[in-house]
């Protein structure tokens, strides 16, 4: 009894540093993504901006969904006043390719992996990850792919935030200049 505590208690430690080795790795190669999707989503800000969305409404949705197709395709049918039918439809279409890269990815996973971590990898897998994951050797570790998400997501959500900010302040900019040139 006491062995198997003392050999499940380093057990228990090699897999804790193992695991912090696999998340440190991620958010290395995830800053990249992460300074991507920065600029990337501060264009999807301004069309949530026109879609009427305020900064908080559209970085709560960067939060939810990680996608960008399917966030723009979202806010276009939100703009045009579409029913949720319509919505459920256009991302249905429009993430499809993330149901085929989630089952790719799951063969990278160790048979042990158990079905909470292959869930919450699930939630995040975008093009970028999936491609930075895939291209790791051997199996995978799911804490390298927590640390990618864990600054992808975040610069996703806050270039959307920054996207509107800055999407209603060019637009305030366009009505100043547009009514300057009508008094000339």
């Amino acid at each position: 009894c006491i062995v198997y505590s003392i050999y499940k208690g380093i057990h228990t430690t090699m897999d804790r540093q193992k695991n912090k080795y696999y998340y440190l790795k991620g958010i290395k190669n995830g800053m990249p993504i992460c300074l991507g999707y920065l600029a990337v989503s501060f264009t999807l800000g301004i069309t949530a901006r026109n879609a009427g969305m305020t900064a908080w409404q559209a970085m709560l949705t960067s939060l939810a969904c990680n996608a960008s197709a399917g966030q723009y395709a979202g806010f276009t049918v939100i703009a045009a006043g579409g029913t949720y039918f319509e919505m459920v439809l256009m991302e249905l279409v429009a993430n499809a390719r993330y149901l085929l890269m989630s089952c790719s990815l799951s063969q990278k996973f160790s048979s042990e992996t158990g079905l909470l971590h292959r869930l919450l990898v699930g939630f995040d897998v975008t093009d970028d990850i999936f491609g930075v994951a895939v291209s790791e050797p051997g199996k995978l570790n799911p804490f390298y792919n927590y640390g990618m998400m864990t600054v992808a997501i975040p610069g996703w959500s806050l270039g959307t935030f920054f996207g509107v900010i800055m999407g209603t302040f060019f637009n305030g900019l366009r009505i100043r200049f547009s009514s300057l040139v009508k008094l000339k």
